[in-house]
């Protein structure tokens, strides 16, 4: 879900984006169905959603939705974290946003035939439709979650969750660079 950040956080290694981009679709022990990099990769996305869980900004972040939302606070702040980190990508990192993107783009089409089939599509439309593009724009966190409601097979609140974030967007973005450089530190020091 919070595929930017994964991808990001991977740091320059193709093998690890792969594997941080696609983490959500990997099950189970690793390196399973995998190759060994993309495995690591992998490992990595895990290792980061750990460290999330645990830091006490993403957990901020978390208290900060309201409570008909609050079962699927996690997923919010994911997607929030990642529409600020598009949103300022000029400032957080040197390359430009597009050519970075078109990459991460490029490195999974590339090791497509590597990664599970179920999730061959969703990559596939991830890069015909630029999410990491879209995630820059509220519209584009609320297409995300107007699509995510619809894949959970239970009512839920998803859509319309962009109203937390403008709620409180400055509170959102103070915890997300504060997450954001001990996340960096935490993913170059894994492993």
């Amino acid at each position: 879900m919070n595929f930017l950040a994964h991808a990001l956080l991977a740091g320059d290694d193709p093998a690890l984006v792969v594997g941080g981009v696609a983490g959500d679709w990997i099950k189970g022990p690793l390196p399973g169905c995998l190759p060994p990099d993309l495995a690591r990769g992998v490992a990595l996305h895990r290792a980061i959603d750990s460290h999330a869980e645990t830091h006490p900004a993403f957990r901020r972040s978390r208290a900060r939705v309201s409570a008909p939302r609050r079962r699927y606070a996690g997923v919010l702040v994911d997607i929030f974290y990642d529409h600020l980190l598009a949103a300022g990508w000029e400032v957080l990192h040197q390359q430009p946003f597009a050519e970075y993107r078109h990459g991460v783009y490029r490195a999974v089409a590339a090791r497509h035939a590597d990664l599970p089939e179920g999730s061959h599509s969703a990559l596939r439309l991830m890069a015909a439709e630029d999410w990491l593009h879209g995630y820059a724009r509220i519209e584009g966190i609320a297409d995300v979650l107007q699509r995510m409601s619809r894949r959970v097979r239970r009512p839920n609140p998803l859509a319309g969750g962009e109203e937390e974030f403008l709620a409180d967007s400055a509170g959102y973005r103070a915890d997300f660079l504060e997450w954001l450089e001990d996340a960096r530190r935490f993913a170059t020091t894994w492993g």
